[in-house]
């Protein structure tokens, strides 16, 4: 068996997955159930979104007006310039039902995702983790 790590002619190498997110259909719920009957540590609460640790990858459970489809699942490939990703991909024909936008303000870092459709319009997320710059 033959492993290729990249395809030489991308730009874009999307390798580590930040984060997984299911829909759910009542958050408080949801929220009630991952956090105290799971276990799950709960990090922050983003309006339509709420955000737990697992381990190295973040887990979400979002709405659908979240913009999230209805019993769907998403992955966010972490990427360090999501603006410069997003100009890449959108210029290589990727049409992103969501820009670059901020979710969520963190003491260390701010968290901006972005979403487009792969060709069987499953969504897949980009988020990227800014951390203001040092003064």
């Amino acid at each position: 068996m033959s492993f290729q790590s990249h395809t030489p002619a991308s730009l874009v190498h999307l390798e580590k997955i930040g984060q997984v997110a299911l829909t759910v259909t009542d958050l408080p719920r949801a929220r009630e159930f991952y956090q105290h009957t799971l276990g799950m540590r709960f990090l922050f609460d983003a309006g339509s979104m709420v955000f737990f640790q697992c381990g190295d990858i973040r887990f979400a459970l979002g709405t659908e007006s979240s913009g999230a489809p209805r019993g769907g699942t998403i992955l966010y490939f972490k990427v360090e310039d999501l603006p410069a990703v997003h100009t890449h991909l959108a210029g290589q024909g990727v049409v992103f039902v969501q820009p670059p936008h901020l979710v969520a303000r963190m003491p260390d870092h701010d968290l901006w995702l972005a979403f487009f459709h792969d060709p069987d319009q499953n969504v897949i997320g980009l988020m990227s983790e800014v951390r203001p710059p040092a003064s």
